[in-house]
């Protein structure tokens, strides 16, 4: 491996990294840091001299992901259903071709904060999370989002306050977090209707992403009592098929499962939100084209045909 070889190697994680949290797409993320990279090499081969390569990068792959996030959010006003982001793990069970290892585990990683930023303007998302997340001054992001710096500073606090309106006030630690998931999916998976509904927020919310491709929820559900029953229905066709099985991950940072067939081929990925010692969501991403950077994907479709 040559020496520059070895600089975009080491260059990617940044690029990756904000790049996904940007889009929410590893897709569209993988996109942006391979053009974000061949242009570093072009600025190296035409002799400029990059004084930070990290921050070259960094300012590359922001502009990309801005122009990207333009054009992705017109094509996700015509999605079928909900649209969710890309779920990675961040557990190290997805292997050494996830893309985990390229993203921090963080709470900017969530799936809940990056439906959260969806919300926000391009130039929000991007200043927030430079900022925020990545530590960059506002001089320097001046820089990156070519803006003066009262602009980047008022379009930072509008996305701060946006942000901090929505998100929970109380968090949970990582000990309580693993004791309800296990008796989350225990009360799930038993049909204990009673049992889960003690678990969740009264406002808890159930999200499903199948892109027109899979049969999911049409729109979310809110509201403690329909949630239940509806996990609680899905979970006992579930157990119909003796070919699918659960396992418990980390997604993005959060609690989480995937659900796979008998040859160990993705079906779907669940992640949820805890906060104050509640379950407050569940989103399921069952869109095979969201899941294939995971590994094999299964035919969830045809095992539904197989039941009729």
């Amino acid at each position: 491996m040559t020496t520059r070889d070895e600089l975009l190697d080491e260059l990617r994680p940044t690029s990756f990294a904000i790049a996904y949290r940007m889009l929410g797409s590893v897709s569209e993320a993988e996109d942006v840091v391979q053009e974000a990279l061949l242009r570093v090499h072009q600025s190296l081969d035409a002799g400029e001299d990059i004084a930070s390569p990290r921050a070259f990068v960094a300012t590359v792959t922001t502009r990309l992901a801005i122009n990207e996030l333009r054009s992705a959010r017109a094509r996700r006003e015509r999605y079928v259903g909900e649209w969710l982001p890309e779920p990675i793990l961040t557990d190290g069970s997805g292997g050494a071709t996830d893309p985990a290892r390229q993203a921090e585990t963080a709470d900017s990683l969530s799936l809940a904060m990056l439906v959260l930023l969806e919300s926000l303007s391009p130039e929000q998302r991007a200043v927030l999370l430079l900022h925020d997340v990545f530590g960059y001054g506002y001089p320097e992001i001046t820089g990156i989002v070519g803006k003066s710096e009262d602009n980047v500073r008022q379009l930072a606090a509008r996305a701060r306050q946006h942000v901090k309106a929505r998100r929970p006030r109380f968090s949970t630690t990582r000990e309580q977090q693993q004791e309800l998931v296990q008796r989350f999916f225990a009360a799930a998976q038993q049909g204990d209707l009673a049992g889960l509904e003690a678990l969740l927020a009264h406002d808890v919310q159930l999200t499903g992403d199948g892109g027109g491709k899979v049969p999911a929820l049409a729109r979310s559900l809110r509201g403690r009592s329909r949630v239940a029953h509806t996990l609680t229905n899905w979970l006992r066709l579930l157990a119909r098929f003796p070919q699918v099985s659960v396992r418990q991950v980390e997604v993005n940072g959060d609690p989480g499962a995937l659900f796979l067939d008998d040859q160990e081929r993705l079906l779907a990925v669940w992640a949820l939100d805890i906060a104050d010692g509640e379950v407050t969501g569940i989103r399921s991403i069952v869109n095979p084209d969201k899941l294939g950077h995971l590994g094999p994907v299964g035919d969830a479709k045809a095992i539904l045909r197989s039941a009729r």
